[in-house]
């Protein structure tokens, strides 16, 4: 069986910025032995003589701008390295953050918080208008967090889009009107983050423009 598929193997995420990505594949080899790469499902695996092995994502597809290099690695590499701008918008709760990455780096970011009151347990008409009162609490900051990703968004070529934090909320933030003109970008993987503040919001910047790998431990 597949030791990447195997029940019983361990294994373990890393985000890797691209240019240090050749020496963690270096380190990779060291550590495994012999590495062989083969195409998987749109990444790049690499698979070690003990049996361990790293799934490769780049952070974003090549969309008719493949990497350059002589094997897949360095062309892994390459690709992760083109300057791609991605708006970023995580929200939760306790709080938003919006931003435009490029390179790992901000070039333009909001953040702030609007308070959500969690669920209640309690029952009949004191649990409906509370429920009411926290859906209008959720309406006006998925609002106020659109409007705020429109305008930090604007004078940007935006490419990407990258959801984070709450599922329920991100997703009513890019339904939200003020979004509209860019509904039509492709969305990166969603990204599971804390509540959201200026320090989250860099490192999401970061990992955003990283790559991805999944690392199986030889069963």
């Amino acid at each position: 069986m597949d030791s990447a598929r195997s029940p019983a193997a361990q294994s373990r995420t890393a985000v890797v910025p691209a240019a240090r990505f050749a020496g963690w594949v270096e380190r990779f080899a060291a550590s495994h032995g012999e590495v062989r790469e083969e195409p998987h499902d749109g990444g790049l695996l690499l698979r070690a003589s003990d049996g361990a092995t790293a799934l490769l994502r780049a952070p974003w597809p090549d969309d008719g701008r493949p990497g350059r290099g002589a094997d897949g690695v360095q062309r892994l590499v390459s690709l992760a390295s083109q300057e791609r701008k991605i708006g970023l918008i995580l929200v939760r709760r306790g709080g938003f953050a919006v931003g435009v990455a490029s390179g790992g780096k901000l070039l333009a970011s909001k953040t702030g918080s609007r308070y959500v009151q969690s669920r209640s347990a309690a029952g009949g008409s004191s649990q409906q208008r509370f429920a009411r009162r926290r859906e209008n609490q959720a309406d006006a900051l998925t609002s106020a967090v659109a409007t705020h990703a429109e305008a930090v968004f604007a004078g940007h070529a935006v490419e990407y889009l990258l959801p984070g934090g709450d599922a329920a909320l991100a997703a009513a933030v890019f339904a939200d009107p003020a979004l509209r003109g860019y509904a039509q970008r492709s969305k990166l993987p969603f990204m599971a983050v804390p509540d959201p503040n200026a320090t989250v919001l860099r490192r999401a910047a970061a990992d955003a423009c990283s790559l991805r790998i999944v690392v199986t431990d030889p069963v």
